[in-house]
């Protein structure tokens, strides 16, 4: 299938926060497993530049890859938007994507956020950090490697084994690491856990607040949802939490993305890549990472409030497609180790 390029679009324009597409018309009709408040922004921000209508349905990623699959070449859908790197993996390996070429794209997200062959790309991104209890935490874990140690034994809470943010960490330690060290890795994290793992990033949160837990793996704007809204068990507890960028001195913290990709049968393809262009532009970054208390991934768009407030950190630069690649091999780790 030739990769589609959009070449109607003016790169000074989305440069200067005007994207230049306003002679479009039709629909894009969009899968997404995004449903933050700010994308209502976003799709509007699309709508008024180009003329394109938007079409959405948002469920579960999973949900929506089976969906695609059971409508093979009669579905609807031109975009598919997902929270992570291994989910829109999975729906690559699924056979549901198709590549994108855009000179617009490669020119504003770094590369490391784009799929080597265009089949998806990276618009927000979200760093996997540890927190730990001020009080109680006096020697402060400083890399994701230090959680294995024998000295923090009965006081770590992460997700589960099956989480795709647990998969996806797992992942790139195997990259950086090898798969020996990140067995090695996944053996003492779970020997050093305060109790099974449950719930999500925000119960991890809580456990700390609570006293359940001393240490706890979560992505940032989880705790970040904390401090700005109203999060029952943890706002207002937030104080007593403090953050660790892991891996500053070597590979940087592991980050993730909130990304896109063109469906593979995509009805719409010239609109579809239109969004996805769209989506690079300084308005649809604020809008689109804003919604989440995510990250931008453009480097002129800079973060603001309580995310900001989180400072600045090194990130881990590997190519976001070896967290897919490697997904199957880090639950195969789990599972020797028991991790639940």
């Amino acid at each position: 299938m030739r990769p589609l390029s959009l070449r109607t679009v003016a790169l000074a324009a989305l440069l200067a926060g005007v994207p230049g597409l306003a002679s479009a018309q039709g629909v894009v009709n969009i899968y997404s497993s995004r449903h933050y408040d700010n994308d209502e922004k976003l799709y509007a921000g699309f709508e008024e530049a180009t003329g394109i209508q938007v079409n959405r349905i948002e469920d579960n990623a999973d949900v929506l890859i089976e969906r695609m699959k059971s409508e093979g070449r009669n579905s609807p859908a031109d975009i598919f938007i997902a929270t992570d790197a291994g989910r829109l993996w999975r729906a690559e390996e699924a056979g549901l994507l198709q590549p994108v070429q855009s000179e617009l794209i490669a020119e504003r997200i770094p590369d490391h956020f784009r799929h080597p062959d265009g089949l998806w790309t990276g618009y927000a991104k979200r760093a996997r950090i540890i927190f730990y209890d001020k009080d109680d935490v006096t020697d402060v874990p400083e890399t994701y490697d230090d959680l294995a140690d024998p000295k923090y034994k009965g006081m770590i809470c992460t997700r589960s084994s099956s989480n795709v943010y647990m998969l996806s960490l797992l992942a790139s330690i195997i990259e950086n690491e090898g798969s020996e060290a990140a067995e090695a890795w996944t053996q003492g994290v779970w020997d050093n856990r305060a109790r099974d793992p449950q719930g999500g990033d925000t119960d991890q949160l809580k456990a700390i607040a609570s006293g359940e837990c001393d240490i706890a793996l979560a992505n940032h704007y989880y705790f970040v949802r904390g401090v700005a809204d109203n999060v029952p068990g943890l706002t207002g507890e937030t104080d007593q939490i403090g953050w660790v960028f892991p891996n500053q001195d070597t590979t940087g913290a592991h980050v993730n993305i909130s990304g896109a990709g063109m469906v593979a049968n995509a009805p719409h393809p010239e609109n579809a890549v239109a969004f996805l262009e769209y989506l690079a532009s300084p308005e649809a970054q604020q809008y689109f990472a804003a919604g989440n208390y995510e990250f931008p991934v453009v480097d002129d768009v800079k973060e603001a409030g309580p995310v900001a407030d989180l400072g600045s950190f090194k990130e881990d630069t590997m190519n976001l497609s070896k967290l897919g690649e490697n997904q199957a091999e880090a639950q195969a780790i789990y599972d020797r180790v028991g991790y639940k």
